[in-house]
């Protein structure tokens, strides 16, 4: 069976399309990092692709905030191939900046012509955050992600602006409620021993910036869309990790992505 192609957009200031392109060939998939300008030019299609990914980085330097010109580019330029590739089942996935590009573009927790009652924010603390935490696959709808469902994962976190914010107490429980969760922060060293893992519950430095309810990520309700800002592309090898336990790589993230993209 052939790799399936995976469109891997790049905006001035993204930084980290390498380390997504690992983790997807890793994974088996056939990664394409493609500079924005060609999409524009049709130079490359979207429709091309089995699968997008929005990598980490910057893009743009986050000059009109975290990934808010990347979300406009999107919906002003490629509104209706994002909506023809979420409509088709094909899987996007969207990491740290790419995360927030999805939500500010509204594509999470969708569908993009609803209006925006969820934004990521400047963490609680006020500070960029870089660490290692750990999170759960807490997917509730039928996602590409419920391959995975369950999973550990150790991995980084590196960003300023993080924080899932929400218009008002109803957002959050309509989310939880139609289980748009796709992961939650961990709370781990500190629980009793016959339960040593308990979601963070607002506890820093487990939830890092402060997110409403632990979420780390969010998916649509159609299942095709799915977003975190921690980065499971820094643990997909061994060598990646700093020293500790081997469990919680982030690859069955990967392998759930190009699984659904075949």
């Amino acid at each position: 069976m052939s790799a399936p192609p995976i469109l891997i957009p790049h905006a001035s200031g993204t930084n980290r399309d390498g380390e997504a392109a690992q983790a997807v060939e890793l994974a088996g998939g056939d990664p394409r990092i493609v500079h924005i300008n060609e999409l524009r030019r049709g130079d490359v299609a979207f429709a091309d692709h089995a699968a997008v990914l929005l990598p980490g980085g910057f893009s743009y330097g986050d000059a009109l905030g975290a990934g808010g010109r990347l979300a406009l580019e999107l919906r002003t330029w490629f509104g209706e191939e994002l909506a023809a590739t979420v409509a088709a089942g094909k899987p996007l996935l969207g990491i740290c900046n790419g995360f927030q590009v999805l939500v500010k573009a509204g594509l999470l927790p969708g569908p993009m012509s609803a209006p925006r009652e969820v934004t990521l924010t400047e963490n609680a603390r006020g500070r960029f955050e870089c660490r290692w935490v750990t999170l759960r696959v807490d997917v509730g709808t039928p996602s590409w992600l419920s391959a995975a469902h369950g999973a550990l994962i150790r991995c980084p976190v590196a960003h300023g602006e993080g924080r899932i914010a929400v218009a008002d107490p109803r957002v959050t429980q309509e989310i939880e409620d139609r289980g748009l969760v796709a992961f939650r922060y961990m709370h781990t060293g500190a629980a009793p021993l016959e339960d040593p893992l308990k979601p963070a519950d607002g506890a820093y430095p487990a939830n890092p910036n402060g997110s409403v309810n632990d979420i780390a990520g969010l998916c649509d309700a159609p299942g095709a869309v799915v977003g975190l800002m921690p980065h499971p592309e820094d643990h997909v090898l061994s060598w990646q990790r700093p020293s500790g336990p081997e469990e919680g790589a982030g690859l069955p993230v990967f392998e759930a992505f190009v699984g659904a993209a075949r």
